[in-house]
């Protein structure tokens, strides 16, 4: 949303994420998998972003690439399977996650989605604030800039290459530390659990942009944590209505596209009811 640009890496980065993080989750480091999560999606948008900078191949040619050579990496991460639990040893013993450690602080009964919920929305809240601090300082305003204007970015004397990837890398980075965060909250990582990422965060977006149409970083920021609530919330209910699974796709789909349609919809009732206002004065004056 910030950078302007549909990025298809996401779809690779995140399982990307996850496949690290569970190498390193299973080598018994569950917090530092999460960083190496978030590292490994940061190179995976630095490949994106050399490639639309240095190379000038069109963006979403670019993310097609990296998340197709993705594709080969992911699987070799996984040990050449298309999934890994979160298990080692003979016989297998659970690994640790920060979701296991962060459960054991509540009282025995507790319902375990509980802790997973709490950790989670931390987890997030920290991550926004993190952003909104970001995104107002140089680096954060010359991204922001990049993104509204980049041939005035350009004149200005400010890199707008180097803003340009340094925003891919942040924008996969945290796509591949949701792939970690998954990863340790089901206790497995698997290599298409990023299919259709672009549409689920498209459609988190545009329904986060009816709450923050006009508003700055930090509303920007919380309606998209509130549009991804939203979204997971239709599909819920969705799925309470016993729509068979293969139907979410197009459930997505169409959320997407009456998202994108609601503004053009709405600006064009406005325009008819000014029209109707108008003739109606007109017909008053004559």
């Amino acid at each position: 949303r910030i950078l302007n640009t549909p990025d298809l890496t996401i779809d690779g980065s995140m399982v990307f994420g996850m496949s690290v993080c569970a190498a390193v989750t299973i080598a018994g480091h569950p917090v530092l998998a999460l960083f190496a999560g978030a590292l490994a999606g940061a190179l995976a948008g630095l490949v994106t972003g050399l490639l639309q900078t240095a190379l000038r191949i069109n963006p979403i040619l670019a993310g097609i690439l990296t998340m197709t050579g993705l594709y080969t990496v992911n699987f070799s991460v996984l040990g050449r399977q298309a999934n890994v639990y979160l298990q080692s040893g003979q016989p297998p013993v659970a690994s640790a996650t920060v979701y296991r450690s962060f459960q054991a602080l509540f009282p025995e009964g507790t319902n375990p989605n509980l802790p997973v919920a709490v950790l989670t929305a931390v987890i997030v809240a920290c991550v926004c604030a993190a952003m909104c601090v970001f995104f107002r300082t140089r680096p954060g305003m010359a991204i922001r800039a990049t993104g509204d204007n980049e041939e005035m970015v350009r004149s200005s004397s400010i890199n707008a290459d180097g803003a340009r990837i340094a925003g891919v890398m942040l924008s996969n980075a945290l796509v591949a530390l949701t792939g970690s965060l998954l990863c340790q909250q089901q206790r497995y990582a698997d290599i298409d659990s990023g299919s259709g990422m672009l549409v689920v965060g498209l459609a988190s977006v545009i329904i986060g942009q009816v709450f923050a149409r006009r508003g700055g970083v930090t509303l920007g920021a919380v309606s998209a944590v509130l549009g991804s609530v939203l979204y997971r919330l239709i599909i819920q209910i969705a799925y309470s209505l016993q729509l068979p699974s293969y139907w979410v796709k197009l459930l997505s789909a169409v959320i997407v596209a009456l998202a994108l349609a609601a503004p053009v919809v709405s600006q064009r009732l406005r325009e008819s009811r000014l029209e109707r206002e108008e003739a109606a004065g007109y017909e008053r004056r004559a």
